[in-house]
């Protein structure tokens, strides 16, 4: 596997932090995502000091001991990774029948996790990190961070088609917010369109069920852009590191 950049690590350490909320401080030690973390909470898992806390919210010190699910915590060297993901691999960290994953296809001795997720078949752009306040602020709704695809289609979308797309369309019975659609190519002779889709949401299977919502089936489906981060020259299956000026430039769009 070729991996492309530079060899940089991050360390976020909490030294010098005096008092922090318990679900920043696990989502910063790299065991979860901030939103994972506070269902652990919430679920009764988490002790500090020996502790059952239970409370989202509840402040602690960089010197308490933290312990979830029976795992105590230690701060980790930060990772940020940009993988061209390709199809056939899960976007998950293990998967019970064996198959690969997107972590199998990153070399780190860190306990990584993919940001968000990609389904099996689909490709293109995916982070990966032990990061999860990063992972948190690029995941979040109320940050509406831009996620592009090109959709091959089958058959050409009519204008009211694209009309519905741009303004919402139910799936799942709840609408989806506006997005921005763009014809990029038409094959006659296959009747397969190619379509660019712009979206801020993160719903499961969400621009496939778009499509098939205006009565269009996703035939190929990649992810071009995910926030500012595009797939450059990387090939599928490649990866490279995250530069720090990137690593600054997400934690820049916090409460955007």
């Amino acid at each position: 596997m070729l991996e492309k950049g530079k060899n940089v690590l991050y360390n976020l350490s909490l030294g010098g932090i005096t008092m922090e909320r318990l679900q920043k401080v696990i989502a910063s030690s790299g065991y979860s995502s901030r939103r994972k973390a506070e269902e652990l909470i919430k679920k009764g898992v988490v002790f500090v000091n020996g502790k059952k806390v239970t409370e989202l919210g509840t402040k602690v010190e960089s010197t308490d001991e933290i312990v979830v699910d029976g795992h105590s915590l230690s701060v980790e060297n930060k990772e940020y990774y940009l993988l061209y993901k390709p199809s056939g691999v899960i976007t998950t960290t293990s998967d019970e029948k064996n198959r690969k994953t997107v972590v199998d296809l990153i070399k780190t001795d860190k306990r990584i996790y993919p940001v968000g997720r990609l389904d099996y078949d689909t490709t293109g752009v995916l982070l990966l990190t032990n990061d999860g306040e990063f992972a948190n602020i690029l995941m979040h709704p109320s940050n509406e961070i831009e996620k592009v695809y090109l959709a091959k289609i089958n058959g050409i979308l009519a204008k009211s088609e694209m009309a519905a797309l741009r303004s919402g369309v139910l799936i799942d019975g709840k609408k989806t917010a506006p997005a921005k659609v763009k014809i990029k190519q038409y094959n006659k002779s296959s009747n397969l369109s190619l379509i660019e889709i712009t979206i801020h949401e993160g719903k499961n299977h969400q621009v496939k069920k778009m499509f098939e919502a205006v009565n269009h089936t996703v035939v190929k489906l990649k992810r071009e852009r995910l926030g500012f981060f595009t797939l450059d020259n990387l090939k599928t299956g490649e990866y490279r590191r995250l530069t720090i000026k990137e690593v600054k430039k997400v934690y820049a769009m916090k409460g955007e």
